[in-house]
């Protein structure tokens, strides 16, 4: 008899206890942040849904049966498992849905540019019917794809090929939450708006990131895939002379949220990845955005990997990778006001034309701590070069950032990280 026969036989028999999902790795939905593993850990650690009572485990098919669990961003202890592709861009029946699906009272692309083009409208923000009417659409789109995250939540991909797109994950004052083993794909926005005095030429500003902390504390976010698969913004057109953006970012951590790790998760193919802390004026983040990111790859990323205001974040033991023939790269590592980054053993991997003084970038910034850093293959000091080759443009950065980091797993030479993150980072790769 073969042996799959023999196994499906004894299971019959009550011989062998298999349990479900058995094929697609072990349950890991009631797991909770080890000790030590980054800002999250701190102060009673982070427990997400772990404490969820049966009646609150929910697996989840479709949109209407992620909304059910989600419960409005209830803090009742919950665990929600995702299992196969759920796309947030449906009705209640299930069916897909569209930009133009969205698009109401009398919305339309070409008259919204027409409106709007600098040559006539000039410098002031949009108003009047069709930018009333991208309003009123964009509403309509915001009340499928916007999802709340309560408190004491565990949001858990199943197997190896749990899927959310379309979806904003929000999380808004919760406390207490895990999201892992999940991609996040593609949060699309049909409306964006033209902002005429963004950046000195005016520019698209869109509404949603696929994951976005707001007053959150106590978040772990592990082995996740972040991308904009599906629609890539560079396939999407020029209007006014800028790239008409339909993401906005990755992961943002903003509004003061705390403690927070980061780990083993992947960021692809993406503009803007992490942007932690949302305003040089926002003085209130003074003492939170404790964030730790160790163990992420960021690939084909052109910015903010991340950008930080105020916040103490620990980035250890990340690879980056640039690929041949990027042409819009424009940093990695942001150093904004009163932020106090300690970087170590991070591997940075970039075709030819993209320098060591490339990859960071300051504004209003003071200090970074780097140490361990390897750029495609030999050991560099970000600082010092970055001092070198920006004092004409920038002011120079101290290594003092006024802390060391204390809660941290193993740190590994940038080589050998390096190795690990390249297989083991990423949704569908928990060991």
């Amino acid at each position: 008899m073969r042996l799959r026969q023999i196994v499906m036989a004894a299971a019959l028999l009550g011989l062998l206890s298999v349990p479900a999902h058995a094929d697609e790795g072990r349950d890991v939905s009631r797991d909770t942040l080890a000790p030590n593993d980054g800002w999250a850990a701190a102060d009673g650690g982070t427990t997400g849904g772990s404490t969820a009572d049966d009646a609150h485990v929910f697996t989840v098919r479709n949109r209407s049966e992620l909304v059910r669990a989600l419960d409005g961003g209830s803090a009742t202890p919950k665990i929600i498992r995702i299992a196969g592709t759920i796309d947030a861009n449906t009705d209640d029946d299930g069916d897909h849905l569209d930009c133009a699906d969205y698009a109401t009272d009398g919305y339309d692309t070409g008259r919204y540019l027409a409106a709007y083009d600098p040559r006539t409208w000039g410098s002031a923000r949009p108003s009047g019917p069709q930018e009333e009417a991208r309003q009123a659409s964009a509403a309509g789109q915001a009340e499928r794809i916007v999802l709340a995250v309560g408190s004491h939540t565990t949001i858990v991909g199943l197997g190896s090929s749990a899927v959310l797109k379309g979806a904003s994950l929000q999380l808004q004052g919760a406390t207490n939450v895990i999201v892992r083993n999940l991609e996040l794909r593609d949060a699309y926005d049909c409306f964006p708006v033209w902002q005429p005095n963004t950046g000195g030429l005016g520019d698209w500003k869109t509404a949603y990131d696929n994951l976005w902390l707001r007053g959150a504390t106590h978040v772990w976010i592990d082995h996740v895939t972040l991308s904009d698969k599906g629609h890539p913004d560079e396939r999407e057109p020029t209007y006014f002379g800028r790239n008409y953006l339909r993401h906005d970012g990755l992961l943002d951590i903003t509004n003061g949220s705390d403690l927070v790790t980061v780990s083993w998760s992947r960021f692809a193919d993406h503009d803007k990845a992490i942007l932690i802390g949302n305003g040089d004026t926002a003085t209130g983040d003074r003492g939170k955005l404790r964030v730790t990111l160790h163990h992420n790859a960021f690939e084909s990323v052109v910015q903010r990997a991340p950008r930080v205001r105020f916040g103490q974040v620990h980035l250890y033991n990340n690879r980056y990778v640039v690929p041949a023939g990027a042409h819009d790269h424009r940093y990695s590592v942001g150093v904004s006001t009163e932020s106090a980054i300690h970087a170590e053993n991070n591997a940075f991997h970039t075709p030819g034309h993209i320098e060591v003084a490339d990859l960071v970038k300051s504004w209003n910034g003071t200090a970074l701590h780097q140490s361990g850093t390897l750029f495609n293959g030999y050991p560099v000091d970000l600082l010092a070069i970055h001092n070198a080759y920006n004092s004409g443009s920038e002011r120079d950065l101290t290594a003092d950032v006024g802390w060391t980091p204390t809660l941290h797993t193993k740190i590994d030479s940038a080589a050998t990280a390096d190795r690990a993150v390249a297989r083991g980072a990423g949704a569908g790769r928990i060991p």
